[in-house]
């Protein structure tokens, strides 16, 4: 039973520390659209998504203004589109068409963005595979709402650095096609290993295979509410800081939970998950290094920032998975650097740099995300920076990823704004050391001894 007190508290924590559902996406699959007649398989995708996300929308709405309860964004997820288009495109440029239909979708259904542009090429790569990836930089340039992701590598099947290698060149075009909105399209292309099927977040957001044909997955953030929680206990043990997280997840988690039952009953759709990742906003007090602060850091990337972000990732995942049955996707702490005002000021001031950012992934529940890189950073150094990412991935048997903005006509110091949720960031120094003759090898880094369970 609910009481006033828990109702009270709800309320301060939306109304002062920036709880929010960040997103419920919808996740459809376009298995069945598939045709090898271009022109119907684009008809039959963008008939079968406006569909079923008809009241989409809507139904946050409603949901919001019931329970009072702000939810920021409504989005779509859909079957990896290499997947899709396998039989009908004969080029990159047939799958640039497929963006756009998901664009027109996306546009007519209301959602602010459509994930799944994406290909699975851990082990290998297909023809439609290649052109799907080479496709992304015109994809992203020629949309607004569409994102895009590429899955290198896992535990269980290594690292394919033949993709690797190719996906350097392509973030390499992909800002250079958008360069004039501030290299734009590598905010919406995220490079995996070991992707999730059912992520609600975006840019990394894809339909899995062995999903159901449509699914609500709910993302609730709040990491405004989990530093408040932490202000109450300064000064206590490390006991205590755990059970205070792990108690403000659960609560967190419960909110999420209340709203994806909601929306599945309501649209008929299966609920799916609940992701609880704190993740940051560019708002004030909305900041998981400030989290970090408040347990006694002087700034983010001190000398314990790594413990101190696996104390709160581990905490997170332990109170939300006692709020709901079904918790999945990422679930755990952001470190996205545009996106979290205490970042920016932890990069500003020289204490953070992309090498402690690697170590911290290790820890955390994403990787390298939303860091504004030098606009002649080389492919190949791309290439390698996510190659050491997949590494950390595949060796700790977690995701990581990396979403690296190459902004084209900027330098270190410069600072760049990308607008809304995505924020703005400072441009930061990459190691100016080669990695060509590594990147260039090709073929595959095997898994590890430890993945093989059978």
């Amino acid at each position: 039973m609910i009481n006033i007190f828990e109702v009270n508290e709800t309320n301060t924590m939306i109304e002062q520390e920036n709880l929010d559902v960040r997103t419920i996406t919808l996740g459809i699959s376009l298995l069945d659209c598939c045709d090898a007649d271009l022109d119907v398989l684009n008809r039959n995708i963008y008939d079968k998504i406006t569909r079923l996300a008809h009241d989409l929308v809507s139904t946050g709405r409603e949901i919001e203004c019931e329970y009072g309860l702000p939810i920021v964004n409504t989005r779509i997820s859909v079957t990896p589109i290499a997947l899709v288009g396998g039989r009908a495109c004969r080029c990159p440029e047939d799958f640039v068409t497929i963006a756009r239909t998901l664009d027109e979708a996306a546009r007519d259904t209301g959602v602010n963005f459509l994930g799944g542009y994406s290909a699975l090429v851990s082990k290998g790569m297909t023809k439609a595979d290649r052109d799907l990836i080479r496709s992304i930089p015109g994809a992203l340039s020629s949309t607004e709402r569409v994102c895009s992701s590429v899955n290198v590598g896992s535990t269980r099947t290594g690292i394919n650095m033949d993709a690797v290698k190719l996906m350097g060149e392509i973030i390499r075009e992909t800002a250079e096609a958008t360069q004039e909105n501030n290299s734009l399209g590598c905010a919406k292309l995220v490079v995996f290993c070991n992707a999730p099927d059912d992520n609600p977040f975006m840019a990394g957001a894809f339909h899995g295979v062995t999903e159901a044909d449509a699914v609500i997955n709910v993302g609730v953030s709040g990491p405004g509410v989990v530093k408040h929680a932490l202000e109450g206990v300064r000064g206590e043990n490390f006991e205590v800081l755990c059970e205070t997280v792990k108690k403000t997840a659960f609560k967190v988690t419960r909110v999420g939970q209340l709203v994806a039952q909601e929306a599945s009953e309501r649209l008929g759709v299966p609920f799916g998950i609940v992701d609880l990742s704190l993740a940051p906003t560019p708002a004030v007090g909305d900041s998981v290094a400030e989290i970090l602060e408040e347990m006694g850091l002087e700034s983010a990337g001190a000398p314990g920032t790594t413990a101190a972000l696996a104390l709160l990732n581990d905490q997170v995942k332990k109170g939300g998975v006692m709020a709901s049955s079904f918790v999945g996707g990422l679930s755990g702490a952001f470190i996205p650097v545009s996106e979290d005002q205490g970042m920016i000021d932890a990069v500003n001031r020289g204490a953070l740099t992309i090498e402690k950012l690697e170590a911290m992934t290790c820890v955390c529940s994403v990787g390298l995300d939303m860091i504004a890189i030098p606009g002649t950073t080389s492919a190949a150094t791309i290439s390698g920076i996510i190659a050491d990412e997949a590494a950390i991935g595949m060796v700790n048997q977690k995701t990581t990823a990396v979403r690296l903005i190459p902004v084209i006509g900027k330098d270190v110091g410069d600072t760049v704004e990308f607008g809304g949720l995505l924020g703005h960031a400072p441009v930061q120094r990459v190691n100016p050391f080669g990695c060509e003759d590594f990147v260039n090898r090709g073929g595959r880094i095997p898994a590890p001894i430890h993945s093989f369970k059978n």
